[in-house]
């Protein structure tokens, strides 16, 4: 049985994606990846777990086992705790327990390690969630309570930022594991969090939170569903600002006040410390855009005049992206026509706007998208736009990528935070975007030329988290755009890094569309069946 021989610098990254295709190729039924397997592990049931994948690797390579191979390579690369962070992060991702446990015991230092002030650490990657846990199957699927719990038995330091991160992200359950731990601070946010009636009051009490804090916790309450604390909190932020009790009082009235909060979860200010008055009708007119609702979405601009002022433009810039996001021309046009303080930045404002129209398939808004931001002058700009001689500039005579500097191309460029494990922007990373969003985009010709030209069509390129194209293009419905990349032989076994599905499974389980889930099931086996 011949030893493959590891590389001078191995990446452990590279071997963990070499032991996933390897599960996956067992699922598809490769007879090579299934005599690999019955060569290593002889008694292993398929198919392989995600674990056991690993070991048939790490022997493949000389090694009892995954540890084993691993801390070779840590050896070779001298990374020490850097390397150990890089495990703990993979090993957390994965919910494997012993794996944490083990790497704690050999890097203690772990559980005082953190990347800045503001970082939480290890805790900080075991109950950080990609999105909103108020849900128990999210928080589930979002962070890792049971990694959480161990740190925590182990002594790991609790950041601020790890308690706040809870608040933020609705996580309950993990929310419930720190009170009984003692761990969480009695603020009155936390306590509105908590819905801890009696604690609310005594603070109260004591008059030691002003207006700021107040409206903190009111915004608090209402985002976890606890309605009487909400009405206790707005009665003492009232009794401070009377201004807004005759607002409230005049209009929508108390109950009708705290269910709006509670039902639209302010998303628009990012400030939980505003005043709720403005947070109110800023929610209402981010509303009217989600709704449709046109007249609303112009009405509440007209009466509250303040939003469309110089110190409310990044209001203005989201209320854009937002209609980007929900195709809501109109409402982009409407804005506009109201003369917002946006208009007239000398530099305009940061947004993503231009980039949700490219990665949303929404291209039919960049005329008025262009009123504001200039095009991007880079590789994939040109060509999700279609601009086929501009991409064709990109590649010197011999068709090699002459870039420049890749900081000046998406996704270097992009304001979306980047997941750790789509590692730093490079040149590659730079060619599958642009493979992504001229495929999105159905400009297949310049898609076939990048093809051509160093671009991966198995990129794990998504809007949002490590995947494929043809998971994004799950959500845009784009058939004749999944044919293309089935015809090109994109391989239809990739999961996703979050939730370990295939595209089928996207479309199946979070689309909830069967029809679509089946036509990919029968272009897979047309596909095959040709291929034989």
């Amino acid at each position: 049985m011949t030893i493959k021989k590891l590389p001078a610098r191995p990446s452990l990254d590279s071997l963990r994606k070499q032991s996933k295709k390897l599960a996956r190729d067992i699922v598809a039924g490769e007879a090579a990846a299934i005599a690999r397997a019955r060569a290593q592990l002889p008694q292993a049931g398929l198919p392989l777990s995600q674990r056991d994948s690993q070991v048939v690797l790490a022997r493949e390579y000389g090694f009892p086992g995954w540890k084993d191979l691993a801390k070779e390579v840590e050896q070779r690369l001298e990374r020490g705790l850097e390397w150990a962070v890089s495990e703990a992060r993979h090993l957390i991702h994965d919910n494997n327990i012993e794996g944490v446990r083990q790497l704690l015991a050999q890097y203690p230092a772990l559980l005082t390690w953190k990347a800045d002030e503001t970082d939480g650490g290890l805790l900080g990657m075991a109950t950080g969630s990609y999105g909103d846990s108020f849900d128990p199957v999210s928080e589930q699927h979002f962070t890792r309570a049971a990694c959480a719990e161990l740190l925590l038995d182990a002594g790991a330091v609790v950041a601020p930022s790890v308690c706040d991160g809870l608040v933020a992200s609705r996580a309950r359950s993990l929310l419930d594991l720190f009170h009984r731990r003692g761990l969480l601070p009695r603020s009155l946010k936390f306590l509105a969090a908590l819905n801890d009636l009696e604690g609310i009051r005594a603070r109260l009490n004591t008059n030691a939170d002003g207006l700021a804090a107040m409206s903190e916790a009111f915004i608090c309450a209402c985002r976890f569903q606890h309605a009487t604390a909400a009405a206790l909190l707005l009665d003492r932020s009232i009794m401070l600002d009377a201004d807004m009790g005759r607002r409230i009082d005049g209009g929508p009235g108390r109950a009708v006040f705290v269910q709006s909060f509670i039902v639209n979860k302010p998303d628009f200010t990012n400030d939980e410390s505003a005043p709720l008055w403005q947070t109110f009708v800023i929610e209402q007119v981010g509303c009217a855009v989600h709704n449709g609702d046109l007249p609303s979405f112009v009405g509440g601009l007209q009466r509250e005049a303040w939003m469309l002022s110089d110190g409310w433009v990044k209001l203005q810039v989201r209320l854009i992206e937002v209609a980007v996001l929900n195709d809501r021309l109109a409402f982009i046009e409407a804005l506009l026509d109201l003369d917002p303080a946006l208009l007239h930045r000398a530099v305009p404002p940061p947004s993503q706007a231009i980039e949700f129209a490219f990665t949303y398939v929404k291209a039919h808004m960049l005329p008025i998208l262009l009123r504001i931001w200039p095009m991007p002058d880079d590789l994939p700009h040109a060509a999700g736009n279609g601009n086929f001689a501009r991409v064709r500039s990109w590649f010197d005579a011999e068709g090699k990528p002459a870039l420049g500097s890749v900081a000046n191309h998406a996704p270097a460029t992009s304001l979306h935070p980047r997941e750790p494990e789509w590692g730093e922007v490079g040149v590659q990373r730079v060619l599958d975007t642009a493979l992504a969003w001229a495929v999105i985009n159905n400009h297949f010709e310049i898609a076939d030329f990048l093809l051509g030209h160093g671009a991966d069509i198995n990129t794990d390129w998504c809007s949002h988290e490590p995947a494929s194209i043809l998971h994004e293009l799950v959500w845009c419905k784009n058939y004749e755009a999944m044919q293309f990349l089935i015809d090109r032989g994109i391989d239809m076994t990739i999961h996703d890094y979050r939730w370990d599905a295939t595209a089928v499974g996207w479309a199946a389980v979070a689309a909830k569309d069967e029809k679509l889930a089946q036509w990919m099931r029968d272009a897979q086996r047309r596909r095959e069946e040709d291929s034989c």
